[in-house]
């Protein structure tokens, strides 16, 4: 029988998937939503002509020095790794964020589309931005207006992209 809460409903669905299941389900709707994420991204980009940002890669180099491991190459094939593995922290952290989702759909949580949807914005906001505001690489606190809609807009396309998904496994 489920259980109704205000956040939504939390008891086995009809479906009978398996937790790996809904851990698979997940990782491709968390792959789909870092897909919207970057498409605003690179949106905003063109449109208000600005530059990539520079915090993944940042976050990549305090991570490697963190962990005492070092990035090899010389000076130029380094910095290419370290402009490959910048994004790639933020596919692992969307698809991570997904498989969160898949797994509480595992353990029968359902939720409104509304609430799905803010918190996974805010986990995925917590996901990405959190290591790096922890390594000091970055502050919301001091973060423009601009910014934060920088930011927010992006990782709520994806928690749009997410619960949608997520929602549209329960459906097929």
């Amino acid at each position: 029988m489920a259980k109704h809460t205000p956040f939504g409903t939390i008891g086995k669905g009809k479906r009978g998937i398996s937790t790996l299941g809904w851990v698979l389900r997940g990782a491709a709707a968390g792959a789909a939503g870092t897909t919207a994420l970057n498409a605003v991204t690179y949106l905003d980009m063109v449109g208000r002509g600005r530059g990539t940002s520079s915090t993944p890669e940042q976050t990549v180099e305090v991570l490697a020095e963190k962990a005492h491991v070092s990035i090899p190459g010389d000076e130029e094939t380094r910095q290419n790794r370290v402009q490959g593995l910048g994004p790639l922290t933020g596919l692992a952290a969307g698809v991570g964020v997904g498989v969160l989702a898949g797994l509480a759909r595992a353990a029968g949580f359902r939720s409104q589309p509304l609430v799905g949807t803010a918190l996974t914005t805010i986990g995925v906001l917590i996901g990405t931005n959190g290591p790096m505001t922890a390594l000091g690489i970055t502050d919301p606190r001091t973060w423009s207006a601009t910014d934060w809609v920088s930011d927010v807009v992006p990782h709520l396309a994806y928690g749009v992209v997410v619960k949608t998904t997520m929602d549209a496994f329960d459906l097929a």
